[in-house]
C-alpha cells in the first residue's frame, strides 16, 4: 500500500469515527448549556460558557441516587442470575445426552426470533397473579430463565473444549456438577465476561420492565430520568436529560473498558472447537 493510499484509508476512517461519535459529543455539548442556549437558533455547537452546575441539577432533580442504587441491584440480580443459569444450561446442551436434545435446542434457538414487546402482557398477568408486582422477583425468574442468545455462546465454547478433560474427571470420581464447576466454568472466562456486559447492559437500559412492574419509589434510573426533568410548565429540561444521560451511561462504559478484551475474546472463541 503506498503512502497516498495509506493516508486516504486513515481520512476515511478519522471521518467514519466523528460520525460515530458526533452523537456522543452532541450530548455532552447539549449537557453543558444554559436554559438560553438550548433555545437559540441557529443551534450552537459548543456552550460558550459551559454549565457544569447541569450535572448537580440533574441528581437534585430527581432521586438520582436512589434510583441507580434500584438499577444497581437489579443490575446485579440480572446478570448474575443470567450468567450463571445460561452457563449450567449450555453445558447441559454441550455435554450431556437425552431424547430430543437436538430438537429443543433449536426450539431455544427460535425463541431469539420472538420480540419480547409480544410477551410483555402476559407476563405481566402472570406476575401479577403471583403477587410479584412491585418487586424484584421478576427480575429473579428472568435471570433464572437464562438467556436464549448466552445459551448458545456457552454450549459453542463448552463444545470446543477436549472430551479427555472429561473423562479423566469422571475416573477420579468427579460428577457432571463437579465438572462444570471445578473445570469448564473456570475455563470460561471470555463468555463470562461477555455474558456480564451484555446482560448488565440489557438490565441497566431496560425502561419497560421498570415502568410496568415496579412503583416510582422504587423504578430504576432510566425511568426516575425519562418522568422526572420537567419544568413547572411540564415541558422537558433537555440540558438537565443530557447531563443525567451523561452519568447515566458512565457505568456501561467503565464495566466494558474492564472487560472488552474477554469480551471479544468470547465471541471469537465460542464458535471455535
Amino acid at each position: 500500500m503506498t503512502r497516498t493510499n495509506r493516508w486516504a484509508l486513515y481520512i476515511v476512517l478519522l471521518a467514519v469515527v466523528l460520525v460515530m461519535l458526533s452523537p456522543i459529543l452532541w450530548l455532552v455539548s447539549t449537557s453543558l448549556k444554559s436554559p438560553a442556549e438550548m433555545a437559540s437558533f441557529p443551534p450552537t455547537w459548543w456552550p460558550s460558557a459551559p454549565r457544569f452546575a447541569n450535572f448537580t441539577d440533574a441528581i437534585s432533580q430527581v432521586n438520582f441516587l436512589g434510583a441507580t442504587q434500584n438499577s444497581l441491584t437489579i443490575a446485579f440480580i440480572t446478570t448474575t442470575l443470567t450468567t450463571l443459569s445460561s452457563a449450567w444450561v449450555g453445558f447441559g446442551f454441550a455435554r450431556l445426552t437425552a431424547p430430543g436434545k437436538k430438537q429443543l435446542f433449536v426450539v431455544l434457538l427460535a425463541t431469539m426470533m420472538l420480540p419480547g414487546i409480544v410477551t410483555l402482557v402476559p407476563t405481566y398477568l402472570i406476575f401479577a397473579k403471583l403477587h410479584m408486582v412491585n418487586t424484584y422477583w421478576p427480575w429473579v425468574a428472568w435471570g433464572l430463565g437464562g438467556s436464549a442468545f448466552l445459551i448458545f455462546l456457552f454450549r459453542q465454547f463448552f463444545a470446543g473444549i477436549p472430551r479427555e478433560m472429561e473423562e479423566a474427571a469422571i475416573i477420579d470420581g468427579c460428577g457432571y456438577v463437579g465438572i462444570f464447576w471445578r473445570i469448564f466454568l473456570p475455563q470460561s472466562w471470555p463468555v463470562i465476561a461477555a455474558s456480564v456486559i451484555l446482560s448488565f447492559t440489557s438490565a441497566w437500559g431496560d425502561f419497560v420492565g421498570p415502568a410496568m412492574f415496579l412503583s416510582q419509589d422504587s423504578t430504576t434510573l432510566a425511568v426516575a430520568m425519562a418522568t422526572g426533568y420537567v419544568n413547572d410548565k411540564g415541558l422537558p429540561m433537555n440540558n438537565l436529560v443530557a447531563a443525567g444521560a451523561v452519568m447515566y451511561v458512565l457505568p456501561v462504559l467503565v464495566l466494558f473498558m474492564f472487560m472488552q478484551r474477554r469480551f471479544v475474546s468470547g465471541f471469537s472463541t465460542s464458535g471455535i472447537k
